[in-house]
């Protein structure tokens, strides 16, 4: 019988990697409606808990979250086999369009492209109105947005999101005290094996040189020191495999994004498409190895620290520190999609007989978005239309 009941949990988890459109937290409120209220797997007052839980974890939090529910239900065994039904059409679509663009013509996706661009300013917009709420996290928003927008090397990003996260955390009398019940107690073995897999790529990398090995580091080092959710990590994907690494083109990138904003499921599953396209001079067997490296190394971090935090969450919460530091990280989120957004709209000015029409492009698309319910899956097909007509 409990077989069967895992059985139809990953039926239902698979059912709402196909229908959940719209972010994290669109996702959430499909938890609520499946897990809670539809099948009771977990009461609300829990599944509210394990939300709070993962967003103080690097990595997806709407993904950590289902995977922490499957780990309650079922033991790592069955959040093993959740994170992998969840993420599994995303990816493999993903995939499937890194594979296709290396052989077809990008024509048709230059509207989409500046539609792209408003996606992440509409992001950057949102998390700004969430996160930078008090004077601190305003200077902490200003400082991420400038460091990012000035600095070129990936390396700004978690040194931004530490020193903003440790900022903070000295308001932390500003939390509400709560009674320690028990003592922290840590199991460290899977602090051990996520070490070791974060040490062990990094000298591999070097060592070798070879750029399936260097891609999963790049990833895991991504997925490891990432906060702030999706629309971050397309920030730093941008900075990194772009601008820096060159080894997707500005059109390929937003052309990916479009395309991942009309898909349900995780925004991280874009990683398979950049690890996709970054490995095409191998042809389509290092394609398929480049997304497969991708799509593991940003989704394990995040994994291997639920297993290794779920286990004394209840006692770690109590700490007032930990809940003061993610101000700061919020902040520094913020700061760094906006000057994402920032750096787009420049890029959109180019070439310049076409920039005028992307910026009236990028305004409607985000017009669209604030004033209008318009699911992005049809703003985004609207754009694929356009381009194939035009």
């Amino acid at each position: 019988m409990k077989k069967v009941r895992h059985i139809i949990f990953l039926k239902d988890v698979l059912l709402m990697a196909i229908t959940a459109f719209g972010g994290p937290q669109a996702h959430m409120t499909l938890f609520f409606n499946v897990l809670v209220k539809k099948r009771n797997y977990i009461s609300q007052e829990d599944l509210i808990d394990l939300n709070s839980f993962c967003q103080i974890l690097p990595g997806p939090a709407s993904t950590q979250t289902l995977t922490a529910v499957g780990f309650k239900i079922g033991g790592p065994k069955l959040a093993f086999l959740t994170l992998l039904v969840w993420i599994m059409p995303a990816t493999l679509i993903m995939t499937a369009a890194a594979i296709s663009i290396s052989f077809i013509s990008l024509e048709f996706t230059k509207y989409i492209i500046p539609m792209a661009v408003a996606f992440v300013m509409f992001a950057a917009y949102k998390i700004g109105l969430v996160c930078v709420n008090s004077r601190t996290s305003y200077v902490l928003f200003i400082f991420s947005a400038i460091g990012c927008y000035f600095v070129d090397t990936p390396a700004v990003f978690p040194l931004i999101l530490i020193f903003s996260g440790f900022i903070t955390s000295f308001k932390y009398r500003r939390q509400p005290l709560e009674e320690k019940k028990e003592p922290l107690r840590i199991e460290w073995s899977n602090l051990v094996l996520y070490a070791s897999i974060f040490i062990g790529a990094a000298l591999l990398g070097q060592i070798t040189q070879y750029k399936g090995i260097r891609l999963f580091e790049n990833f895991f080092r991504n997925g490891s020191l990432l906060f702030g959710g999706g629309e971050a990590l397309t920030a730093m994907f941008y900075k990194e495999f772009v601008k820096l690494k060159d080894y997707l083109t500005e059109d390929q990138f937003l052309s990916g994004y479009a395309l991942l904003k009309s898909l349900p499921g995780p925004i991280f599953s874009f990683s398979s498409y950049i690890g996709s396209l970054s490995m095409r001079e191998y042809g389509i067997g290092g394609q398929l190895l480049g997304s497969l490296v991708a799509t593991a190394g940003i989704f394990l971090p995040g994994t291997i620290m639920i297993f290794f935090v779920i286990r004394f969450w209840d006692r770690l919460k109590q700490y007032r520190v930990v809940k003061a530091s993610l101000e700061g990280v919020n902040a520094a989120s913020a700061g760094i999609v906006t000057a994402t957004a920032i750096q787009l709209l420049g890029t959109m000015m180019q070439p310049i007989q076409d920039g005028w029409l992307n910026y009236l492009i990028i305004l409607a698309t985000f017009l669209t978005l604030l004033f209008t319910k318009i699911p992005p899956p049809f703003i985004i097909i609207a754009g694929i239309i356009a381009g194939v007509i035009f």
